[in-house]
């Protein structure tokens, strides 16, 4: 099985387009993962972060999407965002489908933690006092 839905954006995410995806009338459960800008790290004020993707980064992405779909034989998806994102902006959607939610919940875990190890995309953080910093290079 390969991935339903992978790709880099510079536009604003909808999760209900990563949802329907994968959703289909064999599943009863579609896990959603958003990962969404907050306005703090590290005990600092966040204004906002800037996301920066390697030219690859899309490849990259998919490889982690059909590995996973493929490793757990379910639908798989994902959209990460990139560009300047302001605090509450959608920065990563990315959902699994499953006929339980055991198996949705473990492979959706596991499709995360993949993209923020091995998609290169590297963020920006900028802090209420005008100080910037990249974070995870």
């Amino acid at each position: 099985m390969t991935a339903q839905l992978a790709r880099i954006s510079s536009e604003p995410l909808d999760a209900a387009v990563v949802d329907a995806a994968v959703a289909g009338p064999e599943h009863g459960a579609v896990v959603v993962f958003t990962g969404v800008v907050r306005n703090h790290d590290g005990g600092q004020a966040v204004s906002l972060l800037e996301y920066q993707a390697h030219p690859d980064a899309e490849k990259f992405l998919k490889t982690c999407c059909d590995d996973v779909a493929a490793s757990s034989g379910l639908p798989v998806a994902a959209i990460h965002r990139v560009g300047s994102l302001s605090i509450g902006d959608l920065a990563l959607v990315a959902a699994v489908a499953a006929p339980h939610r055991a198996e949705a919940f473990a492979a959706c875990a596991e499709l995360v933690e993949r993209i923020k190890h091995e998609v290169p995309i590297w963020k920006r953080q900028h802090f209420a006092d005008g100080v910037s910093e990249w974070v995870g290079i």
